[in-house]
């Protein structure tokens, strides 16, 4: 009887080693299939990241370049006011020298009281 306990302490004492054998290759597979996927998650939400900085980029330059010309418009805009503003100042230029040059010249004392 005792070799036949002893035989069957260890089919159980094999059965458990097996077991544990199963039991570890799971958790190996369970952790291997975690990283897996952590690792397909970050691809998608690189991807999902690259497409919508393409849209923002595509967006940006769609927008861009109506304040592009706008900034353009205005910019030609102020130069022609400038300019307008220097062939005013070019042409009143003799008059003004001629008044202060008078100005300087012709002294009219006048008394003080």
């Amino acid at each position: 009887m005792s070799a036949q306990n002893s035989a069957g302490i260890q089919t159980l004492l094999d059965a458990e080693r097996e077991a544990s054998k199963i039991v570890q290759k799971a958790r190996e597979y369970r952790t291997k299939r975690v990283r897996e996927a952590r690792d397909e998650a970050k691809k998608e939400i690189e991807a999902y990241r690259a497409d919508k900085e393409a849209e923002y980029r595509a967006f940006e330059s769609q927008h861009t370049q109506g304040n592009k010309a706008a900034e353009d418009g205005a910019n030609r805009e102020a130069d022609a006011k400038i300019e307008e503003i220097k062939q005013a100042a070019k042409a009143g230029q003799e008059d003004v020298i001629k008044n202060l040059l008078s100005a300087v010249f012709d002294v009219h004392p006048t008394p003080v009281s």
